[in-house]
């Protein structure tokens, strides 16, 4: 048992870069952390850490001892909870960050049905475009827009949503409107960044475009605010449009060619994922289908 401590203090000051930060996220004395690492690497027989004044870094040989002591403690941490998940609901705080857009638009309703089916889990949301560090934040679940970069990351596909591209009528009265992909270059394009835009043709043909306009955000209600004040052509997932185009403020543009669909992961560092986690993104994936499903049958 008193290995396993020092595996779990082990592992804070890793993650931490420093004895002092550890010790003090621990509660502890710098001297018994200091002391209990000590031990730790006297039972392994390895140094663990690297240590100067400025930075403590771990060895090569702590490199892959930290991947399996951080395996598991999350393991051990899941078991006890599975016990207590035996005798109660899944409860605790779910800390989590999402997409500004694809919060408000996609997960609000579904957040407060989730909430009113299990009273017990309680969230602490960070709605930013920017990723998470899984690693050093204290966040149980990342959601993000398209498959995540970092291969070590456990990525569970949430939803797959179908995107058009659209402008107002008061824009496409002034300029030409566009009948096939390279008839973009003449238009203002709302663009998410500074890159081509890639269309898909309904027989499937790929087109790529080297799109320009006055615009480019990293927030898509923005630039539909935008398009909807007649300033450009915008990419937007046909649900969260429909009620424009329904309403006339929005046309379709280019009704044969459109943009990927976007795809939303919930990225975990484990499979091994607590219950009040778990519950939370079977969820997810069953009511987001649901949800989706019926958007797109509502715009036929």
């Amino acid at each position: 048992m008193e290995v396993f401590r020092n595996m779990h203090l082990f592992v804070e000051v890793a993650k931490a870069s420093s004895f002092r930060r550890a010790a003090e996220a621990l509660g502890l004395p710098n001297s018994t952390v200091s002391r209990r690492i000590a031990e730790l690497e006297r039972d392994v027989g390895l140094r663990l850490f690297n240590r100067s004044t400025r930075r403590v870094e771990l060895t090569e040989g702590g490199r892959l001892y930290f991947d399996n002591c951080k395996r598991i403690i999350q393991e051990a941490e899941l078991a006890r909870q599975e016990l207590t998940d035996l005798q109660s609901r899944p409860s605790g705080v779910i800390r989590a960050s999402m997409p500004v857009d694809f919060s408000v638009i996609y997960l609000s309703p579904l957040l407060a049905d989730f909430s009113r089916r299990y009273p017990g889990i309680r969230f602490d949301l960070d709605l930013t475009p920017n990723q998470a560090d899984l690693m050093a934040d204290p966040v149980d679940v990342v959601i993000r827009m398209g498959p995540p970069k970092d291969q070590s990351l456990i990525a569970r596909q949430i939803a797959r949503i179908e995107t058009v591209l659209v402008a107002s009528p008061d824009y496409l009265r002034q300029r030409e409107l566009p009948t096939k992909p390279q008839d973009l270059l003449a238009h203002d394009c709302l663009r998410m960044k500074d890159a081509p835009w890639s269309l898909i043709h309904r027989d499937g043909r790929p087109e790529t475009v080297e799109v320009s306009g006055p615009f480019i955000a990293n927030n898509r209600g923005l630039l539909q605010q935008l398009a909807l004040a007649g300033q450009g052509i915008v990419q937007s997932s046909k649900s969260w449009v429909q009620t424009d185009l329904d309403g006339g403020r929005l046309v379709h543009v280019l009704h044969d060619w459109a943009p990927p669909a976007i795809e939303a992961f919930a990225l975990t560092t484990t499979r091994l994922l607590p219950a009040k986690v778990r519950v939370f993104l079977d969820f997810l994936v069953e009511n987001m289908a649901q949800d989706l499903h019926q958007s797109s049958k509502v715009g036929r």
